[in-house]
Order: C-alpha cells, then structure tokens, then sequence
C-alpha cells in the first residue's frame, strides 16, 4: 500500500473570494494581504499622537461660538427671507444678497450737532424790568402791563383799616397799575407784614368794552386786581381769589393781602 504524502500542499495565490471571505472573518488585513487577527483592520488604527480634547477646545473660545451661531441666525434669516419672497412673488434683490452688518461691528450714529435757537430767551425783557436802586442793589419785575392799559378818569382811593381804626388814606388814580408787595424799591402801595410776598398784586385799570341794556357797545375804564402767584394769596371781601387771573373790583370791595390785618376798603368820589 503505497504510503501518502504529509508535506504541505504547494503554495497557491490566494483568490480575490477567499480574501473576502477572510476580510469578514477578521483574520485578513487589506492594508498588506497579511494574516492578522479580528480587529486589527487598518481602518481601525489611530496615529501615533492624538491632542486631548481639552487642547482641541482651548482653541475654540467662547467668541468663536458666539461668531459662530451669529452665522447660523444669518444663514437661517436669509434663507427664510428669500422663501418668503419666492412665496409671494417678489421680484427685487433677493434679500441674501444684501448682508445685514453685524450688531457688534456697527458703531453708534454721531449725536446731532445742536441747532442755533434764535427765539426770544428773555434777557432783554429782564433788563428792562429791571429797577436798580442807588446803593448798587436791584429787581427784576414779575408784572408787565397790558396793551389795554389805561389810566381812570375817577378819582379812586383806597381807605386803610386795622381793626376798627382807620390808619391811612392812599389814592391811586394817578396811573394805570398800582404793585402791592414788600420789595420797597418796586412797590406802589409797600406792605410790611411778612406773610406778604415782595411782589404780591398789582391793581390795574383796564379799557374794556361792554353792552348796555340797550345792546349798544359802552367803552370804559375798570379797575382790576391780579395775584402775582403770591405764598398766601389774595382776599377779596373774604374769598381768595385765583392767581395769575385778572378780578374785576367795584366800589366797596375789601382787599385783604396775605395774612395781614390790614384791610383795603375801595372807593371813588361817586361812590363815596
């Protein structure tokens, strides 16, 4: 009986189907044609150095991701924009093309220079209110008189009580206003008490118009009294009356200013 042969069979080129077969067994390395072991594909290596991520992230600071997701809303802001125009038929510039600046890069508008102003600022209207006195010393007027100002042909006087006691006699026909107050230097009719302002009231006679009874126009001179937004305001026959408003006055009134006892009995000739 002839006796078989156990040397190793000749060697043979390995097919292109057994390489696949072995490729998936695990045991072929595509890289050299090599027998290896499962898992030592070439795929599956990794170089010989790999940065840590934490180098990887040192370099990706926080203003990379901000410029980064600054982007995206751009891109995703065009992109819906130019939708839109495709939707509704639009046929401008897209709106991709336009670049919108950047909130970070766009330097503020240059504030607006200030125009020049060349209405009335009330300096020359203050000097000439303005009083001086001879020792240096001066007020500026609060009160100006209007264009309808007159003097009164009647002979008005004021009758001055303190109590039952009458203590003097003033008479103000002389000229169109009459400033009540403390300030001496301004004042017409001066009053001490110190519940009085320094320019407290003005009585000032006034050229007014008015009808008759038979419906005809009568023009006449009437005097009135105006607070000057005093501190403790004006009465009149025991009513304060408004600040800054004109009241007209008839014979008889009683003037109170302030807090002042004194009272201020009107009168003319005629009424008297």
């Amino acid at each position: 009986m002839a006796r078989q042969s156990t040397s190793p069979p000749p060697h043979r080129d390995r097919t292109t189907r057994d390489k696949y077969s072995d490729s998936r067994s695990g045991r072929y390395e595509e890289s050299d044609g090599h027998w290896g072991s499962k898992g030592t594909n070439s795929r599956d290596k990794r170089p010989a150095y790999e940065p840590e991520r934490s180098d990887r992230r040192r370099d990706y600071s926080e203003r990379d991701r901000e410029r980064e997701r600054e982007r995206d809303r751009d891109r995703y802001n065009r992109r819906r924009d130019d939708e839109r125009d495709r939707s509704s038929g639009n046929s401008r510039e897209p709106r991709s093309s336009r670049r919108r600046p950047r909130s970070s890069s766009k330097s503020p508008a240059p504030p607006d220079k200030a125009k020049p102003n060349f209405g009335a600022s009330g300096l020359l209207a203050a000097e000439t209110n303005t009083v001086k006195a001879a020792d240096g010393t001066s007020s500026v007027l609060k009160y100006n008189e209007p264009p309808e100002a007159r003097k009164p042909p009647q002979n008005w006087r004021l009758y001055v009580f303190k109590g039952t006691e009458q203590v003097e006699l003033l008479h103000i026909h002389r000229q169109s206003a009459y400033l009540i107050g403390r300030d001496r230097l301004v004042a017409d009719i001066p009053v001490d008490h110190p519940s009085c302002s320094k320019q407290h009231a003005v009585i000032q006679y006034r050229h007014v118009q008015q009808k008759d009874e038979f419906g005809g126009i009568k023009a006449s001179v009437k005097p009135f009294i105006i607070d000057l937004e005093s501190t403790n305001g004006t009465i009149i026959n025991d009513e304060a009356i408004p600040a800054a408003r004109y009241y007209e006055l008839k014979a008889g009134d009683v003037i109170k200013i302030g807090q002042s006892l004194r009272e201020y009995v009107l009168l003319h000739d005629e009424a008297a």
